[in-house]
């Protein structure tokens, strides 16, 4: 069995957003039928074609037990661009194949964050060590985490993460590297998460008013934590900057065995002109790559 990101990583405010927090994001109820008569389309339900700018990546960590040169030469077969969330020491190799990495590993685990100040020294130090040499390795961007709440209103955490990643936007913003705060589900997989919530993440942005932090949009994780998926990316894409996918329930492949319909969610991204990368991020249930290259052709518009 591979190991849980969360065993892999250990290794390792704005007035609009703001109003929003602890609210849910809009919502419009449809009508249900109360027929039990069956159902059965006239034609396929699938989005008008699509020309995607964006580019795909898939996480190292879900294919942990391939090596990842063996992972890069796939992803490049596949028709992939990047490789996420690599360490300081995996950085190079995936320009061995013709390949990025997407986005480095940050300074600190997922549970001792950005939203305690007293993690704020240690974790400015290594962002100071980091951010150089991951913008001489030419990677876009640096993943940060907010920490788990421990008991601290949004309120709190919000204010906490504005002060402490101040201290290294400057240098950031000099290197050209974007500073990307992913939002986790506290329900499922990572309890006490703070950063749960897209307006959580957008206040944290919108104070720090800086093109050199965005956020992380996981479909997967904001999918059990507030849903309402298409919408919140037509109403928030301008915060975002990178995106991870995977099926709901179970973190598993994009297919019809979960409950997104992901062939809208993907004309939603393409269709706000994201430049930047969607990356697969499921736990495979399958051996080979034939459920990526399924995931590739989706997003690829096809």
């Amino acid at each position: 069995m591979s190991p849980s990101r969360r065993e892999v990583l250990r290794a390792g405010l704005g007035a609009t957003a703001g109003a929003a927090l602890g609210a849910a994001l809009p919502a419009e109820a449809a009508a249900v039928p109360t027929t039990t008569s069956s159902f059965a389309p006239s034609a396929p339900i699938v989005p008008a074609s699509f020309a995607p700018s964006h580019r795909q990546s898939v996480a190292r960590w879900c294919f942990s037990s391939t090596p990842l040169d063996d992972l890069c030469r796939e992803a490049k077969r596949i028709g992939l661009h990047a490789i996420d969330l690599l360490s300081e020491d995996e950085w190079a190799v995936p320009a061995r194949h013709g390949l990025a990495c997407a986005i480095a590993n940050g300074p600190g685990p997922i549970l001792d964050g950005w939203n305690a100040v007293a993690n704020h020294d240690r974790l400015v130090a290594e962002s100071e060590r980091l951010l150089p040499k991951i913008a001489a390795a030419g990677i876009p961007q640096m993943i940060v985490f907010s920490g788990n709440r421990r008991g601290l209103s949004d309120g709190e955490g919000i204010t906490n993460c504005v002060k402490g990643l101040r201290r290294i936007l400057p240098l950031a913003e000099r290197l050209g590297v974007t500073i990307t705060m992913e939002l986790l589900n506290s329900k499922v997989d990572h309890r006490d998460y703070q950063a749960d919530r897209t307006p959580f993440g957008v206040a944290i942005a919108e104070a720090l008013g800086s093109a050199r932090f965005k956020l992380l949009y996981d479909i997967y994780h904001m999918q059990i934590m507030e849903g309402d998926v298409v919408r919140t990316i037509e109403t928030y894409h301008r915060y975002i900057g990178h995106y991870h996918t995977a099926g709901v329930p179970g973190r598993h492949e994009l297919d019809t065995t979960q409950e997104l319909f992901y062939p809208r969610i993907a004309k939603a991204i393409a269709d706000t002109g994201f430049s930047g990368y969607v990356a697969h991020e499921f736990m495979p249930t399958t051996t080979g790559f034939a459920t990526l290259q399924d995931a590739q052709r989706i997003f690829a518009g096809a």
